[in-house]
């Protein structure tokens, strides 16, 4: 666990990607990314029901993710392209699992499928949790149908741990499964997770990782 005192990591880089806290200024590239998906993100994501949206409002949402960032009471990343120049997807660390915890959640782009970015993005930010927030357990959690998303908890490593019956509501409004998908600090080491390429810095631009 790092001692700095500027934790968390405000930018991931991967091999293909960019992970950075969201900032107001990305509305229009975000709201481009996300109505460009809103077929693809619907069955999966509850917030995806609130679009479309003007920028402005974009804006917003992005404001307040942004000051949760500064709090350190939530993570929220966009996933951009090496030069910045597209939304590829979203993605987050999320400390709604319990102390000493972290979940992960994750979105691509429905033209950038297939070609491993989800498995990437979920294994660096699995090392940024444990050797920069110096977590005990991540957590991936995922609707049973969704088989792209299970598939990359599993090839990271990840155990399933079981399957809580009708505890979510989806976006239609009916309620569905989470599959539950854990990952303890004493099983990271020899994890494909752990082997994931990645440099993290801090809001200051220090190298964490």
């Amino acid at each position: 666990m790092t001692s700095t005192a500027f934790r968390p990591a405000y930018t991931v880089q991967t091999a293909r990607t960019v992970l950075r806290c969201w900032s107001p200024a990305d509305a229009p590239l975000a709201l481009r990314a996300i109505e460009a998906n809103l077929e693809h993100l619907r069955p999966w994501m509850e917030w995806a029901k609130r679009y479309p949206m003007s920028v402005a409002q974009q804006a917003g949402q992005l404001r307040r993710m942004r000051g949760l960032f500064d709090l350190g009471q939530d993570c929220a990343y966009g996933v951009l392209s090496r030069d910045g120049s597209e939304v590829l997807g979203g993605t987050g660390l999320h400390p709604r699992v319990g102390e000493g915890a972290l979940e992960i959640g994750y979105w691509i782009s429905a033209s950038h499928t297939g070609r491993g970015l989800a498995t990437e993005i979920a294994g660096a930010l699995t090392r940024v949790a444990f050797e920069v927030e110096g977590v005990r357990r991540v957590e991936i959690h995922c609707d049973p149908r969704n088989v792209r998303s299970a598939a990359v908890a599993r090839r990271l490593g990840f155990v399933h741990e079981g399957t809580l019956r009708q505890r979510l509501v989806a976006p239609d409004g009916a309620l569905r499964d989470t599959m539950i998908w854990t990952l303890l600090v004493e099983e990271y080491a020899a994890s494909p997770a752990a082997a994931t390429v990645v440099e993290a810095f801090d809001v200051l631009g220090q190298k964490l990782l």
